[in-house]
């Protein structure tokens, strides 16, 4: 093996984006970010991720926010710090595959509103999900970094890893991620794929994982000393649990070694500070709920995502079964095995874990099928790594065709039409990308919008005739 070269380890800082996704359901608003950000942008940061995953649909569903207002107040606060987002391929923000066309304008207006660096993923690791958003990034001249979304099982060797590496190097990525959402990479696994990475491509490799299974710091200790290049973090107040490890352990850790980040704990405590009410808030509200802040070992032994496990819960408990957990939980490796053992990743994982649901509490397996899991049996999410169980998919789909191309072949340009729909809503070129992933969500927002308007001339109205809003 080649002498890997000891040089500083650059983060990713994710406090604006999956801290807070992972640990208060993505509640943050744009006003309880903004004021710290000359600080953040102080830090020397490889890049912050404030964009994407979740934060799209949360900021228009719950916060009734413009995420593209919010993006272009990052962008003029940000003036020293690359901002990133997370991009789910050809899914876009959203949970179905869109046109091409959707797909391509998504990314041009993303870079114009402030992102340099789109981190793209697809829940089956197929590669044709990404082509199109990793073509339309390096148009843009954004870095397009491909996530890898690590998982266990047979299929899932050295050789398939570093196969998808040469291959995302072939496709034009500037980057590589390996996003392991469960927290299922441990130390010395960390060592080998990094090195084996290192070894099959000249890409920079960026490490992503979740605190969940309790060994994330540990595997970033190994994957820095086996050549990584970035790693991600989150401040401390919004780290640990279902989170990144701590910014600054991490920076701590490494201090004084050929790692050594150079950042200032002075600042990083004074960012910390400044994060700490927000999440003593969400503790006495109820958002946050302690027990994920905890190690969550069953996610190693089920190979279960943090987020996927509470999913689990509510559903049981909404079913009055909640005493079957346990053997929903033995049932989600099977069923992921049927489905093609995929990552389980938005959307896979909760495809899979309401499949399993659905087998245990109905007392015979796949007799209730929900039209997601024929959707993948079909094809319609595209390849797996390995084959369908064929007599699940006989039994779930019967002789129905089964889709061997890009999925997203299969859809016709459908730009032309969304503008159409939401014409009479529209006020900026991006509104018909927010009605793209979300028509209703998005429609419900352009009326409260038009409604805060209203009220807002109205009140000038009456200040101007003398009279003063209550």
């Amino acid at each position: 093996m080649s002498e890997i070269a000891k040089k500083p380890i650059k983060l990713t800082e994710t406090i604006l984006r999956d801290a807070h996704q992972s640990l208060i359901a993505t509640r943050m608003t744009t006003e309880q970010m903004m004021p710290i950000v000359p600080k953040m942008d102080q830090v020397g940061y490889h890049a912050v991720e404030c964009w994407g995953g979740a934060t799209f649909d949360a900021s228009i569903r719950f916060l009734h926010e413009d995420p593209w207002e919010r993006l272009r107040k990052f962008r003029d606060g940000f003036k020293n710090t690359k901002l990133q987002m997370l991009f789910r391929g050809q899914n876009i923000l959203g949970y179905r595959p869109y046109a091409d066309d959707v797909v391509e304008y998504f990314v041009q207006k993303s870079v114009a509103n402030g992102i340099d660096i789109i981190r793209i993923f697809d829940c089956m690791n197929d590669l044709r999900n990404l082509q199109t958003a990793v073509t339309a990034s390096n148009k843009e001249k954004a870095e397009a970094q491909v996530a890898l979304s690590y998982t266990l099982g047979d299929a899932y060797t050295l050789e398939y890893w570093t196969t998808m590496a040469k291959k995302i190097e072939e496709m034009g990525a500037n980057s590589i991620c390996i996003k392991d959402m469960a927290g299922l990479l441990l130390p010395y696994q960390a060592t080998e794929l990094v090195g084996a990475l290192k070894e099959a491509t000249d890409l920079p490799i960026e490490l992503h994982t979740h605190y969940t299974s309790g060994v994330a710091s540990m595997t970033y200790m190994k994957a820095v000393e086996a050549g990584v290049d970035v790693i991600d973090t989150a401040m401390s107040p919004f780290a640990m649990g279902t989170s990144q490890p701590a910014t600054e352990v991490m920076v701590e850790t490494f201090k004084g070694t050929p790692y050594d980040t150079g950042m200032d704990q002075k600042l990083l405590a004074e960012i910390a500070d400044y994060f700490r009410p927000i999440r003593d808030e969400a503790l006495d509200s109820g958002l946050l709920n302690p027990k994920n802040l905890g190690v969550n070992i069953k996610t190693l032994l089920y190979q279960v995502p943090g987020g996927m496990l509470s999913n689990l819960t509510s559903q049981l408990k909404e079913q009055h079964a909640e005493d079957k957990y346990y053997e929903v939980l033995e049932e989600v490796p099977r069923v992921r095995k049927d489905l093609g053992e995929c990552p389980l990743v938005t959307p896979s994982s909760q495809i899979v874990g309401t499949q399993a649901v659905f087998n245990v509490i109905m007392g015979e397996r796949y007799k209730m099928v929900t039209k997601e899991t024929k959707a993948v049996l079909s094809g319609q999410y595209g390849a797996t790594a390995k084959p369908f169980n064929p007599e699940v998919q006989k039994k779930c789909i019967g002789d129905a065709e089964i889709i061997t191309c890009r999925p997203a072949d299969l859809i016709p340009d459908e730009l032309d039409t969304l503008e159409k729909e939401m014409a009479q809503y529209k006020e900026q070129d991006e509104d018909v990308l927010s009605y793209a992933l979300f028509p209703q969500v998005a429609t419900d927002f352009f009326k409260y919008r038009d409604a805060q308007k209203t009220k807002v001339d109205a009140t000038e109205a009456d200040t101007e005739n003398g009279a003063y809003p209550v």
